[in-house]
């Protein structure tokens, strides 16, 4: 076990410790400490715990590993939206209950897009008690579903095809005396504290692009992000238009005109007049400014918060750190250090910031263009970890050693090796012991009817049942193909070696690849055998009978 709790703590005090020296240039004397805060929202799903006896894949692995698409998803969104089942919402109030009991402020549920997605969002408190109250969040979650005949998973991916499961870290910064700093006001623009603020984040997040992809690396995630709603791996900023064009002003040194608030056009007269909000949500931003915090929405839904907020914390506090070595002994000329700061930071960094469409293939070559790093996979990330200016940055900090980050790299190529080795092991056996057996006997069933057609008159037509049986004998004899080449690759990893980046590379371009081939057959299968025969409960037993 890792130890987390010592590197978060550390890195909070020297978050602390800078944030406060950026304080004292604007004439704050009474700051003491300044607390960085979470309020992590946690997805999860539920499915009726009987079904899920029935699935050996979710049993071992958290997801399904075979499982062709019902005929409704998410498609409709209408479950997001939807009134909660009675027995989902009996669930959510003993959740609620045993976590007040623990102290843990749990406020808002609901629906999530998928079918039998649901989502649980807490109070914000301090990173390290929101730490606690998540994993313990987690541990409640399980043990009161099985109170009520389900199980909760926690998988990033349980289901193919709908939205995975994350685990959004609203993150912000404040005084011990209650104000946010990263509350930008009526007037962001003359809010020359915020704006320094915010510069610190713009500029670490574009330095520490592969750390931020690294903090939230894992098998799991890595079938998660990039669509349905987690965003992709490519790390940027979302500011919104008004944040967006303040900084394009400094940058330029033009003025900024403001962006002109107007009432919301409802219709009905009997409604409030309200101001139209000119900010906006990006749920294809990994990091996105959403008011008064960011919103890391990275995060897989089982990982421990931890991870990403030493980052974060560790990282923001070296360029406060930066920004106050440059500031201080400035007081005569401060405001114009301050904007030339501030104006260089923009022009330098601004290439991080982007409002669009995070799935789109355009961006993906536009982030090229830009410089930015594109790590799709653990695999990809995890080597970026000990890179020697993360390295430099953690110990400057006494957060980790050399050491130490080594052995975490280590670690987590490790868990991921052996995560897709317990796959693949679970999928290799339910083909051999449950799947194949189960087409065999299905076909034997459609020749033992052919044979009484043709017994009885040979003008009977047995044109569907010969279709069938052809079509699914190919398939078999398909995935009878893909399961040895799945086997060889789980005995091939002996001759890889033991570098965990080796291994872990091995896993992900083999063991993986041979997986997803024999899943596309088996799946296709699926949709020609009985459902009295196929051996599992399908993806509509799993998702619509809660």
């Amino acid at each position: 076990m890792l130890d987390k709790k010592t590197p978060l703590l550390r890195s909070m005090e020297a978050l602390s410790a800078q944030a406060v020296r950026i304080l004292r240039l604007f004439g704050d004397s009474t700051t003491k400490r300044v607390i960085t805060t979470v309020g992590p929202e946690q997805e999860y799903f539920l499915v009726d715990k009987k079904l899920y006896d029935e699935r050996p894949d979710l049993i071992y692995t958290g997801r399904t590993l075979f499982g062709a698409r019902a005929p409704k998803g998410q498609e409709l969104e209408d479950h997001y939206f939807g009134a909660i089942k009675p027995r989902i919402a009996a669930f959510m109030q003993e959740l609620d209950e045993e976590l007040w009991k623990l102290g843990v402020l749990a406020k808002t549920k609901h629906n999530e897009v998928a079918p039998a997605q649901h989502e649980l969002a807490p109070i914000f408190s301090t990173t390290n008690v929101a730490t606690d109250h998540n994993q313990l969040t987690m541990e409640t979650m399980k043990n009161v579903a099985l109170r009520h005949g389900l199980v909760c998973l926690l998988h990033e991916k349980p289901f193919a095809g709908v939205n995975g499961s994350g685990k959004h870290n609203n993150w912000s910064l404040s005084t011990d005396t209650g104000k946010n700093l990263f509350e930008p006001g009526k007037l962001p623009q003359e809010n020359a504290q915020f704006l320094l603020f915010l510069a610190a984040v713009i500029k670490g997040v574009d330095e520490y692009q592969d750390l931020l992809r690294v903090s939230v690396a894992s098998a799991g995630n890595d079938h998660r992000l990039g669509a349905n709603e987690a965003p992709p791996a490519i790390i940027s900023i979302f500011l919104g238009d008004e944040l967006t064009a303040i900084l394009h002003a400094i940058e330029t040194g033009t003025v900024y005109g403001g962006t002109l608030r107007v009432n919301m056009e409802i219709g009905v007269n009997v409604l409030p007049s309200f101001t139209k909000d000119t900010t906006d949500r990006n749920r294809t931003s990994p990091f996105a400014f959403t008011g008064n915090k960011f919103e890391f929405r990275s995060l897989g839904s089982q990982l421990n918060i931890a991870c990403p907020n030493i980052m974060l914390n560790t990282i923001i506090a070296d360029e406060l750190e930066q920004f106050a070595d440059e500031l201080e002994g400035k007081s005569d000329d401060f405001m114009s250090a301050l904007n030339a700061l501030i104006k260089r930071v923009i022009k330098e960094h601004k290439r991080i910031i982007f409002n669009g469409d995070g799935y789109a293939d355009a961006w993906k070559v536009e982030a090229a263009r830009r410089g930015l790093t594109n790590l799709p996979t653990t695999v990809d990330a995890l080597p970026h970890y000990t890179d020697e200016k993360n390295v430099k940055l953690f110990a400057k900090h006494k957060i980790y050693t050399e050491v130490e980050m080594q052995s975490r790299q280590d670690i987590i190529l490790e868990t991921y090796a052996k995560t897709i080795n317990i796959e693949a092991l679970t999928a290799s056996d339910m083909v051999k012991r449950d799947i194949l057996p189960a087409v065999s006997s299905y076909v034997a069933e459609l020749a033992s009817g052919v044979a009484t057609k043709k017994a009885i008159s040979d003008d009977i037509p047995c044109e569907a049942e010969l279709d069938i049986i052809k079509r699914l004998s190919g398939l078999q004899d398909c995935a009878y193909k893909k399961l040895a080449a799945l086997d060889n690759a789980i005995i091939g990893v002996k001759e890889v070696g033991e570098d965990p980046i080796e291994v872990a590379t091995y896993y992900k371009d083999s063991v993986i690849t041979a997986m997803t081939e024999l899943r596309a057959v088996v799946d296709e299968m699926e949709t020609l055998v009985s459902s009295d025969y196929w051996p599992y409960p399908s993806y509509g037993d799993l998702m619509f009978r809660v």
